[in-house]
């Protein structure tokens, strides 16, 4: 595949491969920043947490963004919960979806848990997608079924004890990700961690047309070496 010239590392001192390498480590592995400067230290690059940060809000994003176009296309049926972040001390809404495959659909924080947060998380899934579910898989939250007839009025609307337990399963690995950071500081620093877990999780089960020639437990690391050039 050619990619256009990676112009988004203009200005940056450090080479690409090393930003690269730094924002991979993070989203991979349950590291602070501190953890990554001093890893990449080990390896004769001396930095600083903050600028690894800074390096993880800048690129996590346009990684992310890159990454669509080798996307799989999801499921039918998609499951859909929130679950919750505390960011500065104050909890937060995350929504949450995968299918039936354990493709994480997408992720919205928000500090409400109402019909216009729902809205919202429905809209962006299905522009960013351009696919639509058949079956939606929620709780029993009362502002679903008025939502889903709104934005997706052909899907069977599925509300049982029990029938969600793969999204409730999956909250565990971001909750297991969270664990050694210092909490979340604002609402933009817990939406792009949190949509860079997804990503990452999506892309080790497999999601993604990206280093599928690399050996199994270096594809990851293949698929960063070649969305760097994207961007």
């Amino acid at each position: 595949m050619s990619w256009p010239p990676r112009s988004a590392f203009a200005g940056f001192r450090f080479p690409p491969d090393v930003i690269v390498v730094a924002v991979r480590l993070y989203l991979r592995y349950n590291l602070s920043y501190r953890d990554v400067e001093e890893l990449l230290l080990e390896r004769g690059v001396e930095t600083d947490h903050v600028t690894v940060f800074r390096w993880v809000h800048r690129f996590a994003p346009l990684l992310v963004d890159a990454a669509r176009f080798c996307r799989h296309a999801p499921g039918y049926r998609w499951h859909v919960d929130e679950t919750y972040v505390k960011v500065s001390g104050v909890w937060r809404y995350v929504y949450r979806a995968v299918d039936q495959h354990g493709q994480v659909i997408d992720v919205l924080v928000s500090a409400r848990r109402d019909a216009v947060a729902a809205r919202r998380f429905f809209r962006r899934a299905l522009t960013t997608l351009k696919v639509r579910p058949t079956e939606v898989v929620t709780d029993a939250a009362p502002v679903y079924p008025a939502v889903l007839d709104e934005l997706i009025p052909s899907a069977w609307h599925h509300v049982e004890r029990h029938a969600n337990n793969r999204i409730e399963a999956d909250h565990s690995q971001l909750k297991h990700r969270l664990r050694p950071m210092r909490g979340l500081r604002t609402g933009r620093t817990a939406q792009t961690i949190t949509a860079g877990h997804a990503f990452m999780q999506n892309l080790r089960r497999g999601h993604y047309e990206l280093g599928i020639d690399a050996r199994r437990g270096l594809r990851v690391a293949a698929a960063f070496t070649e969305l760097a050039t994207a961007i």
